[in-house]
C-alpha cells in the first residue's frame, strides 16, 4: 500500500510527449496481505480515505485517493474542501460528493461511475485495482469521448462577465485576501497563460491558452472574456483579476470572506454600505457612474430603503451561483 497518493506524488520521467508517469515518494508504504487491517492515520488530508480516519483500513484505501485524484483531474477542484485538516476529515466522514457543480453535467455518465465506483464509502463494496482497470472508461477500446469537457475555469469567466460591477469588484476583495494554498492551482494555470511573464494576460495570451487547453473560441468571445474579467479596464487581466473570475465558489461559502468583505465597503462601519461608499468603491474602477449605481441599488436593496445591509449584500454574492449553492445546502 502507497498510503499517501496525491497528485503531487506522480512525476514524469522526462519532458517528452510520451514520457512514463512514476509513482514517487513510498515514505508511507507498507507491504500487506488481503485481510491486514492498519490503524496508522497516515496521507494526506485531501486524499485520505474515510475508513484511514477510523484507523481501521486495508488496500482499498489507495482505491479511495486515487479516484479522488480522478475527481479533481475532471473537474478542476477537490470533492472535500476545508480551512483546516479538521475540516476536511469532517467533510470526508460527512461524505456528500458533488456531481451536480459545473463541469459534472458534460462529463460522461461512464466516467462519473468510474469515479463513484471508487470513492464508494463501504471499503468493501468499493470497486478493486483490477476492475478499475478494466472499467469501460478506462480500458484502450473502452467508451471514453473524445469530446473535450466543458473548461470550468472557462464556464467560471463566463458567469463572472455576467455579474453586475459591484459584486465583480466584491470578488476581487475576496480574490485579494485568499491565502496561497486555497488559489495553487489557478496560480500555476496564470503562469502557464502568461507565456512572457509579465504578470498580466493579453489577449493573444488568452486566446493561445485556451486553445492548448483544448477550448475553440471565437475572437469575439475571447474579447468579452477579456473584458469581463479585467475589473481595471486597462485591455488586459492582471493575477487578481484571473483569480477573482476563475476562483471556485466555495471559496466564498465561508461566513467571515463575506463579512470581511462587507466590512471593507462599510466604511463608517454603520451596518449599511450607503450609496456613497458605493460610489467610492466602485469609483476605484471607473465603474462608479449614475446608471451603475441606480442599477446595482435597484437589483441589491431589496428593502428598498436606500442602502444595502450585510443580508442583502450576502444574497446578491450568492445569487446565480450553482457550485455555491450546492456547498451551502450540504452545510
Amino acid at each position: 500500500m502507497h498510503r499517501d497518493l496525491k497528485p503531487e506524488n506522480f512525476l514524469f520521467l522526462s519532458a517528452d510527449e510520451d514520457s512514463p508517469l512514476k509513482t514517487t515518494d513510498f515514505g508511507l508504504s507498507v507491504f500487506g496481505k488481503p485481510g491486514d487491517v492498519f490503524t496508522d492515520l497516515v496521507g494526506t488530508s485531501f486524499y485520505v480515505a474515510p475508513e484511514v480516519l477510523n484507523r481501521n483500513y486495508g488496500a482499498e484505501a489507495d482505491i479511495w485517493s486515487a479516484g479522488v485524484i480522478l475527481y479533481v483531474l475532471l473537474s478542476g477542484f477537490p470533492p472535500f474542501w476545508g480551512d483546516t485538516e479538521q475540516s476536511i476529515f469532517n467533510e470526508i466522514r460527512w461524505g456528500h460528493i458533488d456531481f451536480i457543480s459545473s463541469p459534472w453535467p458534460s462529463i460522461s455518465s461512464s466516467a462519473t461511475d468510474l469515479v463513484k465506483k471508487m470513492l464508494c464509502y463501504d471499503p468493501k463494496e468499493r470497486i478493486s485495482a483490477a476492475e478499475v482497470l478494466n472499467h469501460p472508461w478506462m480500458r484502450e477500446d473502452g467508451d471514453a469521448s473524445d469530446k473535450p469537457i466543458d473548461f470550468a475555469v472557462l464556464t467560471r469567466m463566463k458567469q463572472f462577465r455576467a455579474m453586475n460591477k459591484f459584486k465583480r469588484v466584491a470578488l476581487k476583495v475576496i480574490a485579494e485576501n485568499l491565502s496561497e494554498e486555497e488559489i495553487i492551482g489557478l496560480k500555476e494555470m496564470f503562469k502557464s497563460i502568461d507565456t512572457d511573464n509579465s504578470g498580466t494576460v493579453t489577449y493573444e495570451e488568452l486566446k493561445d491558452g485556451l486553445r492548448k487547453l483544448g477550448t475553440k473560441l471565437s475572437e469575439s468571445e475571447v474579447h468579452q472574456l477579456i473584458d469581463g474579467a479585467d475589473v481595471d479596464g486597462d485591455g488586459s487581466i492582471d493575477y487578481i483579476e484571473f483569480i477573482t473570475a476563475t476562483m471556485h465558489m466555495n471559496r466564498m461559502e465561508r461566513e467571515d470572506h463575506l463579512y470581511k468583505t462587507f466590512e471593507h465597503f462599510d466604511e463608517d462601519k454603520s451596518g449599511f454600505i450607503t450609496r456613497d461608499e458605493l460610489v467610492h468603491a466602485l469609483k476605484q474602477y471607473d465603474m462608479g457612474d449614475e446608471k451603475t449605481i441606480n442599477e446595482i441599488i435597484d437589483e441589491v436593496d431589496t428593502d428598498h430603503d436606500g442602502r444595502i445591509n450585510y443580508d442583502e449584500f450576502a444574497a446578491m454574492m450568492r445569487q446565480g451561483n450553482p457550485e455555491f449553492v450546492t456547498n451551502r445546502r450540504r452545510k
